[in-house]
């Protein structure tokens, strides 16, 4: 087993190799608690889950720490507006976002720190930066001093004097260099302060992760994640302090998804076309867009439509379908001993290899796309299988649908996808559908009762009559042993 993972730092892709044998150190920036979750969140949360997931199924114990920014500018420029207090605010968005994340099966991070909780810790960092002359006072702020940190601007590859040249330093700052940041600010009045050596005040977005992350994991990680945009500057910056105050390599490996568009157009409220987690979940089933979400590689770019989504609802429902008819075939009872096709053979031997190719694709940087390739095309073979066992009933082909089930529902499972039985599954789906169509299941009930008593009367015309009735509203009608039932395509 070998996994690689492209290096942000690198910009190529590299053997992983933890720090420690077997323990994983991995921190992945979180949310800033002023609002609800959209889906650029999403994509975040989902793709670092399978991550976390996958790194355990392949057998390392994984320390994951993701972080909640609970005091900012946002934070208390929204508490303002809202008229309440931001240890409020930020609460709110918290419990915001746990909804939103528990839906789509996240897992919860080993610790998840708040920066209003380790005040000390960043004090303490801050502390260390200025005694060794990387940071300085000003006015009641702290700033890190960029030109104390040579190698700056390595992770996002961009060339610092360029950047000093346009940058320019905001009123009521007092900092000595444009490109240096904030690690401290000095209170204003109105807001949340705490106390510190340079008087009260607050702690700047950047310093909060660097002191939580050497907290719970150490001076070194060996994955730190986030979004594309966290690159520069605040990654950028973490590095900076983190390195300029322990001398240490800060990160070994870094990650970064792509972002999310909306119909190719850059997210955003001005645009209109901003789409919260909560907004897509009212419409749509939380598998379906976890399965979205990891239809594409992690690093490439991700457009949204409510059209994809419909066709990732299609492919999810497909795959519960294909489980639930092999594994209620792999329960008939069927006596004969029929050997098996020379197709079936073939069949067998696609999914037999199924969970090989999944796992060469997940330990290929997280490869979920290809992993899902080659778990839809379990599903095709299961499909086959299920239609040779119906052409040419043998026992023989019990064995092999039950395995082909649970090998795809296992692989997917990785992902964090497929967890739900197939036939609960399916029932909930065809009636939600079904009440799309103003209709409850005991109108059809009826309807299957008449056609059945038709049948019995060898009144052909009439049964026909009503399964055509039906078939012309999308529901389906199979007779088979044990009666009748119905199906229908599900609704969005």
């Amino acid at each position: 087993m070998t996994i690689k993972i492209y290096n942000t730092f690198t910009r190529k892709k590299e053997v992983f190799e933890p720090l420690t044998p077997g323990y994983v150190r991995m921190y992945v920036c979180g949310i800033t608690a002023y609002d609800r979750c959209h889906i650029g969140h999403a994509r975040s949360a989902v793709v670092f889950d399978a991550v976390v997931r996958h790194l355990r199924y392949r057998g390392y114990k994984v320390n994951f720490i993701r972080n909640f920014t609970d005091i900012d500018d946002k934070i208390i420029n929204r508490a303002i507006e809202e008229g309440i207090s931001t240890e409020a605010l930020a609460e709110r968005e918290i419990k915001h976002f746990y909804q939103d994340t528990d839906a789509l099966g996240v897992l919860r991070a080993t610790s998840e720190p708040r920066a209003t909780e380790h005040i000390q810790e960043i004090i303490e960092l801050i502390e260390i930066l200025i005694n060794k002359g990387r940071a300085y006072t000003s006015g009641g702020d702290v700033y890190f001093s960029v030109r104390s940190f040579p190698s700056y601007g390595a992770l996002s590859r961009r060339n610092v004097e360029e950047m000093r040249a346009g940058a320019r330093i905001v009123v009521g700052e007092q900092k000595q260099d444009p490109m240096d940041f904030a690690l401290w600010k000095a209170a204003k009045p109105g807001e949340p302060k705490w106390n510190s050596p340079w008087g009260p005040g607050r702690p700047g977005w950047h310093i909060e992760c660097s002191a939580m992350s050497m907290k719970y994991l150490g001076p070194t990680l060996d994955i730190h994640g986030g979004g594309l945009d966290l690159i520069f500057p605040h990654h950028e910056n973490e590095r900076a302090q983190s390195e300029a105050a322990t001398g240490k390599t800060f990160v070994r490996f870094w990650m970064h998804n792509g972002f999310v568009t909306i119909r190719s157009e850059k997210m955003s409220k001005s645009l209109g076309n901003f789409v919260t987690i909560q907004e897509i979940l009212e419409k749509y089933h939380p598998e379906a867009l976890r399965l979205f979400l990891l239809s594409k590689h992690y690093r490439s770019p991700l457009d949204y439509s409510p059209e994809a989504l419909t066709e990732t609802t299609s492919a999810l429902d497909r795959c519960y379908t294909a489980l639930s008819e092999a594994r209620h075939l792999s329960k008939r009872p069927v006596k004969k001993q029929r050997p098996l096709t020379d197709e079936a053979k073939e069949i067998i031997d696609i999914l037999s290899h199924l969970k090989d190719r999944f796992d060469q694709a997940m330990d290929d940087d997280f490869n979920t796309a290809q992993a899902l390739g080659s778990l839809f095309e379990g599903i095709r073979a299961l499909n086959r299988l299920g239609q040779e066992a119906g052409k040419r009933p043998s026992a023989l082909y019990i064995g092999p649908l039950k395995f082909g089930a649970d090998a795809i529902q296992d692989a997917a499972r990785v992902l964090g996808l497929l967890n739900q039985d197939p036939d609960a599954y399916l029932r909930k789906r065809n009636l939600e559908a079904l009440d799309l169509l103003g209709m409850k299941e005991a109108d059809i009930l009826k309807v299957i009762e008449k056609r059945t008593k038709a049948r019995e009367e060898k009144d052909w015309a009439n049964a026909d009559r009503i399964r055509d009735e039906l078939a012309a509203r999308g529901i389906t009608l199979q007779d088979g042993p044990e009666g009748t039932t119905w199906t229908m395509k599900p609704g969005p």
